[in-house]
């Protein structure tokens, strides 16, 4: 992969923007400092993923120097993969020696954005990490047998490099496997993963991780993970599979999405494979978005009776969800009474789902998880206090927390949140006692309409309230 590094270098004049004397005088300190990075960037794994001793059974760790006897070495069970990068500090200098970091030094920029890359922090090293981030799209392409120029033409960003990121996490830090109840099942040929439980926790990872541009709608988060290569097309073309899963006297049907286990775990140890079998179903497959796809804890009574009644409803009702989903109106506005009428329709929860919803709101904008005036927020600064998108706000948290649905599907769970948000009474009415607000957003070419609400207090979600969003003026 450094070699790679070394070949998209050639395409760019480093620094970028200074004088072609200065580029000429410091290309080969650029240079080196891309190959650097190439060699450094993941070193942090041998520090924190192996467990490596001697023949006689000294444990040797690297900061202790070369190795100098024959050794043997194992993975570390339950390894934290997001110790990679923090781990880099341990080992760089036991590569770069104090001449060549004084060299590199000497160029301020240069050093800035390689400290940034051996930190972790891809988005504060400039063309250093562009280049780290475009090398790994090309060896992940090379990896899974896609086509590695697209994978470099691909954004800085890309969806597919999200939607791989997310799979691998949920599959080696999350999911269970092979068990009742668990999120897929790995055999040695494939990774078998429970479509709706799939897709809504990694819709719900994703979002989490502040990435924007994830379908809302199952249908279509399954034509994204199709188009990219990332799941196993069906005979009949498509992203979904019916399989039955049996071992012992337990059986069971579900749809599932279809992956190469190498997709995801490559050279790295695998979980133990499933002693039973998962068997295609070719005659009628279920529909690609049951409303419980969950493995049932206990096995099933008369599995054979309950599974024909249950393809049969959910044939006929279960896709309606998605449908609706990818038909909603973006500017729903409600009427006062229309909305006091579905509140007094709605007990009152152990758990104030309303508050929760806060608490989430709070911590994503303290810790910039929920990005504040931009184009695509759904929070907003308005009138000296804080302004919540509807419906965009509480689609996200429904589609980061598919474990409160209690079995709703998305839209009934995002309005559930919505009115039980009401509920607290934290938000500004309108002279006319209705809830919702309209802002007009001012743009270079053209003038949209964002409906929402108003809070009291902006002390509830931020103690220092950033100034008033220029570009939004609250019809009043």
């Amino acid at each position: 992969m450094d070699r790679l590094r070394l070949k998209l270098r050639q395409s760019y004049l480093l620094p970028s923007g200074a004088a072609p004397e200065d580029q000429a005088a410091q290309a080969d300190a650029w240079s080196a400092a891309i190959a650097y990075g190439a060699l450094l960037h993941d070193i942090g794994k041998i520090a924190v993923d192996l467990q490596v001793e001697y023949e006689n059974g000294e444990v040797w760790h690297p900061w202790h120097g070369p190795l100098t006897l024959p050794y043997r070495f194992r993975y570390v069970a339950g390894r934290d993969y997001k110790l990679h990068g923090a781990a880099t500090g341990l080992l760089y200098t036991q590569v770069l020696t104090s001449r060549q970091l004084d060299w590199l030094s000497n160029y301020p920029i240069l050093w800035g954005h390689l400290l940034f890359l051996l930190a972790n922090h891809y988005e504060h090293a400039g063309t250093l990490g562009e280049l780290v981030l475009q090398a790994d799209r090309v060896s992940t392409a090379q990896n899974i047998g896609a086509n590695p120029t697209k994978a470099l033409q691909a954004p800085k960003h890309s969806l597919q490099h999200h939607l791989l990121t997310g799979l691998r996490h949920l599959a080696k830090k999350e999911f269970k496997f092979n068990q009742p109840g668990a999120a897929g099942w790995l055999t040695q040929d494939h990774l078998w993963l429970v479509s709706k439980t799939a897709t809504d926790k990694l819709r719900a990872y994703l979002l989490a991780q502040a990435v924007d541009g994830i379908p809302s709608s199952n249908i279509a988060l399954f034509d994204e993970l199709q188009s990219h290569g990332l799941v196993d097309v069906t005979p009949e073309g498509k992203a979904v599979w019916s399989a039955t899963v049996s071992e012992d006297d337990w059986q069971h049907r579900f749809t599932f999405l279809r992956l190469q286990p190498s997709l995801i775990w490559a050279n790295e140890p695998r979980p133990d494979y499933f002693s039973g079998t998962v068997e295609p179903m070719m005659d009628g497959p279920l529909p690609t978005s049951e409303t419980n796809e969950s493995a049932p804890d206990q096995p099933p009574a008369t599995p054979e009776a309950k599974q024909a009644g249950a393809v049969l409803q959910n044939q006929e009702f279960d896709y309606l969800d998605d449908l609706m989903d990818m038909l909603q109106v973006q500017g729903e506005r409600e009427s006062g009474s229309a909305v006091e009428m579905a509140q007094s329709a709605t007990p009152p929860p152990q758990y104030s789902v309303g508050q929760a919803f806060i608490e989430w709101l709070r911590e994503g904008v303290n810790s910039h998880r929920l990005v504040i005036n931009d184009s695509k927020a759904k929070v907003h600064t308005v009138d000296g206090t804080f302004f919540l998108v509807t419906p965009g706000i509480f689609q996200r948290y429904a589609a980061e927390q598919p474990e409160q649905s209690d079995g709703s599907n998305q839209i009934e769970h995002w309005r559930r949140v919505q009115r039980q948000f009401e509920k607290l009474g934290i938000h500004r009415k309108r002279s006319n006692g209705q809830n919702i607000w309209a802002c007009t957003v001012r743009g270079p070419r053209k003038t949209n309409i964002l409906n929402g609400y108003l809070l009291n207090s902006s002390t509830d979600i931020f103690a220092a309230l950033p100034a008033d969003n220029s570009h939004l003026v609250l019809v009043k």
